[in-house]
């Protein structure tokens, strides 16, 4: 286990000190063994029962409070794991290093990293839970998955039969004053393209490395609908001008880390000569003043820059001297760069401000033996998740490259005759005095693959303001969490039956 930190909250919000104890435990998607280790005696010390099984899902069993023996058992539940990104240039170490805090006024803020808010508030409100003796609840099974951040593949391992409640308190959610009741299901696609080099015949040539740099990235499904720059697609962009106006080779591309965030950088290998140094100059400087014109609103910072030599960037094999791409792999790369489809693909009618259909290039990489460009489509109706993977495979065969899809999650449907919805439309009226915001979320939850084992779940998903998740301007509102858990013990004390 990492090491422990002095504690840089000062405040009284047991779910805030609990918090800041997991940030010294890494528990990256995958990584999750120490963490659930921490949270099962954790619990066993505090006289709660605990299952946890091979994937390190914790199922963790609190009695009901005097009184509330004959309420039915409420599931709570959240995942371990944390999406891993940080800052170029930030020295830290997912599988060892501890997620150190720092506090502007109301707001925690990791330090060039992931915060990991999401979901560790939901691990750390667990334990608040768990450590306040003489809080009013029915039985409580507190359910913590892994893996949710890649594959869900927690969630969809886990054998439910031991949960007997049928109703789920999701604490997955990012937006005080909103609750959620349906989300969207999703699926990743692949396309690879076998990577055929050959020795640069630029006469003169020598290694460039264009960047594109400054955008604000963000959660692939909340974030998507501000139509914020993909990296990746601007980087094809890029590339796609370059090759009409001037000659050069391409000897690497990379971008983004993670498939369900929007990318903020990415970065191409190439081969200039002298004239073409000239010319690749005049079209970025143009290319910046057209893309600082076009993202102004969301993305001010955005840059395109081209630098001598060439960038170790992550996901990508440094090519051998003088190496290049053959001109169809090349070709193939800047197409497929360019024609994937990424962002809002269709809006929901029904619900205003809902997007209903999206996809995201999110991570491009290269090795030695290929060029993958992994995307993640989503949308509540399976059907438009199916058009879009077919609209990918035949762009796949139209490029003649591989392709495959996997980890699909379904969605969760909205439930019109919910008992849990009315307890926290009610509570939150009673505590805050006005309505409380009913919402469906494109982001994907684990509710869908729980009511799939659970048929009857009766679910929602509620949480504490948390900003910019999935990168490392992640912060987290103090004021926010001090009012959910507040929040929260309302609910459950009305939850007698």
């Amino acid at each position: 286990m990492s090491e422990m930190m002095d504690s840089v909250y000062k405040g009284d919000c047991k779910v805030l000190h609990h918090f800041e104890a997991l940030s010294s435990i890494p528990r990256g998607s995958g990584n999750e063994k120490a963490v659930s280790d921490f949270v099962a005696e954790f619990a066993r010390q505090r006289g709660c029962s605990v299952v946890q099984d091979a994937r390190h899902n914790l199922i963790i069993r609190k009695p009901a409070s005097p009184g509330y023996e004959s309420a039915p058992a409420v599931i709570f539940q959240g995942h371990l794991d944390m999406v891993c990104e940080k800052n170029k240039g930030t020295e830290h170490d997912f599988t060892t290093d501890p997620i150190r805090f720092r506090i502007e006024d109301d707001m925690i803020y990791a330090q060039g990293t992931t915060l990991g808010g999401d979901n560790g508030i939901a691990v750390a409100t667990a334990m608040a839970i768990i450590d306040t003796p003489d809080m009013a609840h029915p039985e409580l099974e507190i359910l913590m998955t892994t893996e949710e951040e890649t594959s869900m593949g927690g969630a969809f391992n886990l054998d439910a039969s031991p949960l007997k409640g049928r109703m789920m308190i999701n604490f997955d959610s990012d937006r005080e004053g909103t609750l959620f009741v349906s989300s969207a299901g999703g699926i990743n696609v692949y396309h690879t393209v076998p990577a055929v080099w050959k020795e640069s015949e630029l006469a003169g040539g020598e290694p460039f490395t264009i960047s594109v740099t400054g955008l604000m990235g963000g959660h692939s499904g909340d974030d998507i609908i501000h139509e914020r720059g993909n990296a990746n697609k601007l980087l094809g962009r890029v590339l796609d001008d370059l090759r009409r106006h001037i000659r050069y080779e391409l000897a690497g591309v990379s971008g983004g880390m993670k498939v369900n965030a929007i990318p903020r950088e990415a970065e191409a290998a190439i081969y200039l000569d002298a004239p073409g140094r000239a010319s690749a100059a005049e079209r970025i400087a143009e290319l910046n003043r057209i893309l600082q014109d076009e993202f102004q609103a969301s993305d001010k910072g955005v840059t395109v820059s081209l630098e001598q030599a060439f960038a170790a960037y992550s996901g990508t094999e440094t090519p051998e001297p003088g190496q290049v791409f053959a001109e169809e792999t090349k070709l193939a790369v800047i197409r497929l760069l360019s024609l994937i489809p990424s962002g809002v693909l269709s809006m929901d009618k029904s619900i205003a401000n809902l997007v209903r259909t999206s996809s995201n290039l999110g991570v491009v990489t290269t090795s030695h033996t290929e060029i993958v460009l992994k995307s993640m489509a989503r949308s509540s109706h399976r059907s438009q998740v199916d058009d879009v993977v077919r609209t990918m495979e035949t762009l796949a065969e139209t490029a003649g490259v591989d392709f495959r899809q996997d980890s699909y999650f379904p969605g969760w449907p909205y439930r019109s005759d919910s008992k849990l919805r009315p307890v926290f439309e009610s509570a939150y009226a009673e505590r805050f005095g006005k309505p409380l915001e009913i919402k469906a979320i494109h982001a994907g939850l684990e509710c869908g693959v729980l009511i799939e084992k659970m048929p009857g779940l009766d679910a929602v998903s509620y949480g504490p303001n948390l900003y910019d998740i999935h990168t490392p301007q992640e912060h987290l509102s103090i004021s926010s969490v001090e009012r959910t858990w507040s929040y929260l013990q309302d609910v459950l004390r009305e939850l007698k039956g």
